[in-house]
């Protein structure tokens, strides 16, 4: 089953897709730099070039069962050439990939990363960032300046320019220190919105770093599934 809008669902017709990809881009590159796991459901957060010249962020999700792939959902964009926090959109910059963070469970860092999304995105608090957040807050998003007062003034701004802005949350991935959110993110009820998956790092208590990829979504689609 498929959720990538440029995409049938069955596996005659992924291996059709995926025949003609290569074919279009013999010289793709596609890198894996992380990977997030929970139960049947795996991430895989990706710098993919497709042609030189071209740079994009991809986010795949897939859902396996009995051994098999089952779903798949992903969330790509275009990486630009320049950033207002001098981080590319795949770098760690927190502790050393790997570092653990004092013990903390991956069920601890869920709770506290999903508690700073809700009281943001839902309740409007920005001042959650103070309390789950440290400071710098690293960020991966090349529109976002470091630290948490930039991350507070963006989202204070957001809601004042877009009073009914929305997000929808559709699933929640933890692994370690890394806890991803894909959600259905809306400006307006008319807006068919764009498709977002966040990735926030926890360490110590407080979440440290945060990469996202944003696709807005398309008016048609190969399936009838959403992109979520």
């Amino acid at each position: 089953m498929q959720h990538n809008p440029h995409a049938p669902n069955g596996t005659e017709a992924l291996r059709i897709f995926v025949t003609g990809f290569r074919g279009r881009y013999p010289n793709l590159q596609y890198d894996v730099v992380r990977v997030i796991a929970e139960d049947d459901l795996v991430l895989l957060h990706s710098h993919a070039v497709l042609k030189p010249g071209t740079r994009q962020m991809v986010v795949d999700i897939f859902r396996v069962r009995d051994g098999k792939i089952v779903e798949h959902w992903d969330v790509m964009q275009d990486v630009p050439g320049e950033s207002v926090n001098g981080n590319t959109m795949f770098s760690t910059v927190s502790a050393p990939a790997g570092q653990s963070a004092k013990g903390a469970s991956t069920a601890e860092n869920k709770r506290i990363a999903l508690t700073l999304f809700n009281e943001v995105t839902a309740d409007r608090d920005v001042t959650a960032y103070d309390r789950y957040a440290a400071d710098p807050l690293h960020q991966h998003n090349p529109q976002s300046p470091n630290g948490v007062a930039a991350a507070k003034e963006q989202f204070t701004q957001a809601f004042a320019a877009h009073p009914e802005l929305s997000v929808s949350l559709k699933r929640v991935i933890a692994d370690g220190e890394y806890v991803a959110f894909h959600h259905h993110f809306l400006l307006s009820p008319a807006d068919r919105g764009s498709a977002v998956v966040d990735i926030f790092r926890v360490q110590d208590g407080k979440v440290v770093e945060h990469w996202d990829v944003i696709q807005p979504v398309p008016e048609e689609s190969g399936n009838d599934n959403t992109m979520f």
